[in-house]
């Protein structure tokens, strides 16, 4: 992969635009979900509303944003961009693997709203927003402070 070298900077400013992107999507779309559940009744036209909103979301920003960040994140690692002789570049790698994780439980979700079985509240909702947070804290830290 040396002849990927000269483009390393531009390789890790789309792995960093598009991880911005995917965390925005993480942040808002259980926010969507806590007002969803509280403010609209199954059917009518506010859910409606929520549906595609939270559609667009996910299809428009979120996968496209999520797949950017994975790709350019092997070509990285692939270039020796993760450590995987240090703590810091598993604590990444697993925390990365989670965020993919709640990716798709926000999308099992929106199937349930979709299909009319939402099984959870806005508070729920409210504390499943903190996932991505602690996510994005960890790798972080792991990353630039690399303390294991």
């Amino acid at each position: 992969m040396d002849w990927l070298l000269p483009y390393y900077d531009w390789i890790k400013a789309g792995h960093i635009i598009s991880l911005i992107a995917w965390m925005a999507g993480l942040f808002y779309l259980p926010r969507l979900f806590v007002y969803h559940v509280e403010r609209a009744k199954d059917g009518s036209e506010l859910d409606q509303t929520f549906q595609v909103m939270e559609r667009k979301l996910l299809k428009l920003i979120m996968n496209p944003a999520m797949i950017a960040s994975w790709l350019f994140g092997l070509l990285l690692i692939s270039m020796g961009g993760l450590d995987f002789a240090a703590g810091w570049g598993w604590v990444k790698l697993l925390s990365v693997f989670a965020m993919t994780g709640f990716h798709g439980w926000l999308s099992a979700r929106l199937k349930a709203f979709v299909a009319g079985t939402n099984e959870f509240s806005g508070r729920a909702y409210r504390l499943a927003n903190e996932v991505p947070t602690l996510l994005m804290v960890l790798i972080v830290v792991a990353v630039v402070v690399r303390p294991f």
